[in-house]
């Protein structure tokens, strides 16, 4: 069994009964997005364990070969040839990361999946084929990896579960027209994307955050 990655981990509340996993960018870590969590103001009452793992450090091509943290090599810029074998090792990590949760008392169905560029294609790719359906998906600032083997390896149970996208209409890095493709190819399949645009480069915005808050607050209120 893949052993969980290492992660930095934030509890807004004593006793958490719910979990984000929230994947990082290519080169970042797992303190990238620790700061977010204070700016979300989410009510006290949704008790969450935010999981900010950190990924492997590996050679990426793009970057003349030079390692650094990355969910997956990518072979070129804006589509193309995809790392599928980099893809399903971190689809293993994160699997392995919902199951130290489960382990720890947290229901698949109180745990969301999030990721910002890569770490949101791996949240995509992982939480759309997880055995147990979860609470959703956020990706920012991605796209759909592996896109063409979706439909024949998706589970059932995550079929009807809430994905929430968004992205930078002035993003130099992953192009929105590419994000947009992903959303439609979601949507293709059933899925309920909650898309969302801003005028924003490959970053996060204010407006994102609160958009952010509020889809968690709907999707992770308190367990009746």
């Amino acid at each position: 069994m893949t052993p969980a990655p290492d992660a930095i981990e934030i509890e807004t509340a004593r006793a958490p009964d719910a979990a984000v996993i929230w994947l990082h960018g290519l080169g970042a870590d797992g303190h990238d997005f620790e700061a977010l969590v204070p700016e979300l103001r989410l009510p006290a009452q949704i008790r969450l364990r935010f999981i900010f793992p950190h990924a492997p450090v590996r050679p990426v091509s793009i970057n003349m070969g030079m390692s650094m943290r990355a969910w997956y090599d990518i072979l070129q810029m804006g589509g193309g040839p995809e790392d599928a074998a980099g893809i399903r090792a971190s689809q293993a990590l994160v699997e392995a990361l919902i199951a130290r949760e489960r382990a720890r008392g947290i229901a698949a169905a109180r745990i969301v999946l999030a990721g910002f560029s890569q770490g949101g294609a791996i949240a995509l790719h992982t939480g759309l084929r997880h055995a147990e359906r979860l609470a959703g998906v956020l990706a920012l600032s991605t796209y759909l990896p592996l896109a063409p083997t979706l439909a024949a390896q998706r589970s059932d149970a995550n079929r009807g579960a809430p994905v929430f996208m968004a992205h930078g209409t002035l993003d130099p890095l992953i192009d929105i027209a590419r994000a947009r493709g992903s959303r439609a190819a979601l949507q293709s399949l059933g899925y309920a994307v909650q898309w969302h645009e801003y005028a924003m480069p490959h970053s996060v915005c204010a407006e994102e955050i609160a958009d952010i808050a509020d889809w968690l607050l709907v999707h992770l209120a308190a367990d009746p």
